[in-house]
């Protein structure tokens, strides 16, 4: 697999700076980039990697290129990052594409199920009564998808995702639990990403529902009746509990997770780790845990915090009287 530089930047633009016929072979990171060998540099903090790449050429911002020049062949683009991802799509596009069934002969599909004739069912994946599957959707290995559920167009969803899997519902009866039918089903939209082995359960009543451009990680759980908006963005490992409303353009960090029947604001962005207990109606970054620390100080400021009330209250005390001496 190899292109030039000149098709590369036929295709995706920027200012090219160097030899047009140079045949790259790899994408690879400035650090053990070699001749042949297309990298970037996205954060200006890393211009010494920069001096030092054995890279054929780099992409870098405007501000970089006197910088890139020094060491060699250059593509000069407003947003390298971009350029990178897009770059990446356009290798992946390029390699051979192996030959294989659209609809894998392992895979299950019900007589009721609707799966367009441009989509991928890959190996031992289900899908059950009633669910629908969109146009250019590619469903890799061990996906399930709950009857009635409904997956857009030009979606992934890795292996051992499960769509429509019944909501965590259970009323207390006499010392026992007594479950509650999950009647609702998932709804997700188009230009989604599902990561390996994450679950989104179905609706209560109503339907659970993923928007648009919505991209999740590896290893979610989604509660029933959770809604998240257009192009909110979910690290490994998060989880958000049932009747959640999470805004457009959000982002939140691997391992966090946001309670039961809240609600974020569009462009909140929930730093790793943390616990959301409250709604957030305003935009901007939200960090909730703390912090990490050697054993024996921590339980020593853990249990200060304990005490935090307390030495409030005492220091408005101390204020009171001390204002009282004044007067």
């Amino acid at each position: 697999m190899a292109l030039r530089l000149a098709s590369i930047v036929e295709v995706l633009q920027g200012e090219l700076c160097g030899d047009p016929q140079l045949l790259i072979t790899g994408l690879a990171p400035l650090e053990s980039a070699g001749p042949e060998d297309l990298s970037f540099l996205n954060n200006p903090k890393y211009q010494q990697q920069l001096a030092a790449s054995r890279a054929g050429c780099v992409i870098v911002a405007p501000a970089m290129r006197s910088a890139a020049l020094k060491r060699g062949a250059c593509i000069i683009a407003d947003q390298p990052y971009l350029y990178y991802a897009r770059l990446t799509q356009l290798w992946k596009k390029s390699l051979p594409q192996p030959p294989g069934p659209r609809l894998h002969p392992s895979a299950v599909i019900d007589p009721e199920a609707l799966v367009d004739a441009t989509a991928t069912v890959g190996p031992l994946c289900v899908v059950e009564r009633g669910a629908r599957i969109g146009a250019g959707s590619v469903l890799k290995s061990r996906v399930t998808v709950g009857e009635y559920c409904v997956v857009g167009e030009r979606c992934i969803l890795h292996s051992g995702v499960v769509l429509g899997a019944d909501g965590f519902g259970f009323a207390p009866n006499a010392g026992a639990w007594e479950k509650i039918e999950q009647l609702g089903a998932v709804r997700i939209g188009n230009d989604v990403e599902i990561g390996a082995n994450t679950c989104i359960d179905r609706g209560a009543l109503q339907d659970t529902v993923i928007g648009n451009g919505v991209k999740l990680d590896n290893l979610i759980q989604i509660g029933h009746n959770v809604q998240i908006g257009a192009h909110t963005a979910m690290a490994g490992c998060a989880g958000v509990a049932g009747s959640a409303v999470i805004g457009a353009h959000c982002t939140i960090g691997g391992a966090a997770n946001v309670l039961g029947h809240l609600t974020l604001a569009d462009h909140v962005h929930i730093s790793a780790n943390s616990m959301v207990t409250r709604s957030i109606h305003k935009p901007g970054q939200y960090t909730g845990f703390f912090p990490i620390d050697e054993n024996a100080a921590w339980e020593k400021n853990a249990a200060t915090l304990k005490q935090l009330h307390s030495l409030r209250e005492r220091i408005k005390a101390l204020e009171k009287m001390i204002e009282g001496t004044k007067t």
